[in-house]
């Protein structure tokens, strides 16, 4: 039996809306990466003559499937969470990728640094967040049926 004074765990629509935009940011940087391919990576490498020849097709393409996962998931969040946690991986794949494969090619500077910090790793915490009431609603409504 659960404690009267306990609280509820609930799943609030700004949760759903976060993952609406999470979604939705996500898949436009890796339409970036996907669609402008060359081109983008001159930009971020703050470089004119920056001729590398490096491969983001495959890049964009997983961000905006991990992406269109996350904005999936807002519709059915607590039935559907395995979608946010293969959100969360694949943000996880990505940082990691652009780490290894982007920025020895690329360098450091504003903005890879913006690419790293803003599109990749500080999505994490929200959907760390979301995941974990996700989890704590589904398992309150097993406990009540």
């Amino acid at each position: 039996m659960s404690d009267k004074n306990s609280i509820t765990p609930s799943f609030p629509m700004p949760m759903r809306g976060l993952l609406l935009l999470t979604g939705m940011y996500n898949v436009a940087w890796g339409a970036f990466f996907k669609y402008f391919g060359e081109d983008f990576l001159k930009w971020l490498s703050m470089d004119n003559t920056w001729t590398g020849a490096m491969q983001s097709n495959l890049f964009g393409s997983v961000g905006m499937v991990s992406a269109f996962l996350v904005f999936l998931s807002a519709f059915y969040p607590i039935s559907w969470r395995y979608l946010t946690w293969a959100g969360i991986l694949g943000s996880l794949v990505l940082t990691v990728w652009f780490l290894i494969g982007f920025i020895p090619e690329l360098g450091w500077n504003k903005r890879t640094i913006f690419q790293l910090v803003f599109n990749q790793i500080v999505w994490l915490v929200p959907l760390t967040l979301i995941s974990k009431r996700a989890v704590e609603v589904k398992k309150y409504l097993e406990t009540i049926n």
